[in-house]
């Protein structure tokens, strides 16, 4: 991959700097890569119609090319030239949850490139609401291609910083639109079957969906591995921190029990530790490098934190990382999908 300048550039949201929007917009015209804030996580940007610029993402990132990008616009309407076959469904979702943190699978068309679907014959698509990404996406021709701007299996970016940290000289611009609203990538949801199917949880819940259309299912693949991608992220190790994670679940006494049992063993033997807890918990932790990732409470702040906090223990080189679990209900579900896909599935239950 070869080396180039990263141009950076600050927009504050409610004062954008049209400038920057315009010098994206026609960097990814050009056919180049743009890096920017949606309220899910920092995407990766390029014409999503152009196969070459798609290909420049899958490089840059060092994604598996079967692995599809998920298609950003800013309208209903844009769906008529990239889709085909599109449900009735549709309209009565898009009301209730687009823009919004929510992607959908339709049959593609033959203006998306197969380079754009990782080869397959459907394409997802989302509307985005972080008002950076809605300029953009409009100046940039009106179909961006996009998955997360991160270096591929490496936690998802939820501030610039972490654009910074995997992609600077492999991409030609970063706008910087401050840390993201939500954390975790967006529900994946696959319209071309009956009933529609979760692919991917995000925070539009299976409930919040069936409360708009009647019955949702949810792929087997949510929790195990896939063998071939439906969506984007299914079926390849995401998340992953450097070091050898770990995610503890049972009853809350115990887990903090074996948590702590764990991390002793492993500081005695001479290595580094760190312990994802939460507000409720992580004062009962005894030694390593111990870290809230919010309150169960309200768990929204877990899922805006995960990411970041699997990025530091990075940056504090530890060896070892032991997480407690959490719940499966609502945005719970999709916490616990990314905790599993960075822990490559690997539980410890008492």
């Amino acid at each position: 991959m070869r080396h180039m300048e990263t141009i950076i550039k600050r927009v504050k949201k409610g004062q954008l700097d049209k400038d920057s929007i315009e010098m994206a917009g026609a960097i990814l015209k050009k056919g180049g890569l743009v890096a920017f804030p949606t309220e899910t996580v920092y995407g990766l940007g390029a014409d999503a119609l152009n196969e070459k610029a798609a290909e420049k993402i899958y490089a840059a990132k060092g994604r598996p090319s079967d692995n599809p990008l998920i298609v950003h616009i800013t309208n209903l309407g844009a769906l008529e030239k990239i889709t085909k076959n599109v449900p009735e469904e549709t309209k009565k979702i898009a009301d209730a949850y687009w823009p919004g943190p929510l992607t959908m699978i339709f049959e593609k068309s033959e203006a998306v490139p197969y380079g754009t679907t990782g080869g397959l014959d459907t394409v997802a698509v989302r509307m985005p609401s972080d008002e950076v990404a809605r300029a953009l996406i409009d100046v940039g021709g009106g179909y961006i291609a996009a998955p997360s701007a991160n270096t591929s299996g490496r936690p998802s970016p939820t501030m610039a910083e972490h654009v910074e940290e995997d992609l600077t000289g492999r991409i030609d611009m970063i706008l910087d639109g401050g840390p993201v609203s939500i954390g975790l990538e967006s529900t994946i949801l696959d319209m071309t079957v009956t009933p529609p199917m979760i692919l991917r949880p995000g925070a539009i819940t299976k409930e919040m969906l069936e409360a708009c259309i009647g019955e949702v299912t949810v792929d087997k693949a949510v929790i195990k591995p896939n063998q071939r991608p439906k969506a984007p992220g299914m079926k390849y190790r995401h998340y992953a921190p450097k070091a050898d994670l770990s995610i503890v679940e049972g009853e809350m006494s115990k887990v903090i029990s074996k948590i702590n049992e764990l991390a002793a063993e492993q500081v005695k033997a001479g290595h580094k530790v760190g312990i994802i807890g939460t507000k409720e918990s992580v004062a009962n932790y005894i030694c390593g490098d111990v870290k809230s990732i919010g309150t169960r409470e309200d768990e929204s702040t877990i899922a805006v934190h995960l990411f970041a906090i699997l990025r530091e223990f990075d940056a504090d080189q530890v060896d070892y990382i032991y997480s407690e679990s959490f719940d499966t209900e609502g945005i719970g579900s999709a916490i616990m999908n990314r905790l599993l896909k960075a822990a490559g599935h690997h539980v410890i239950t008492v």
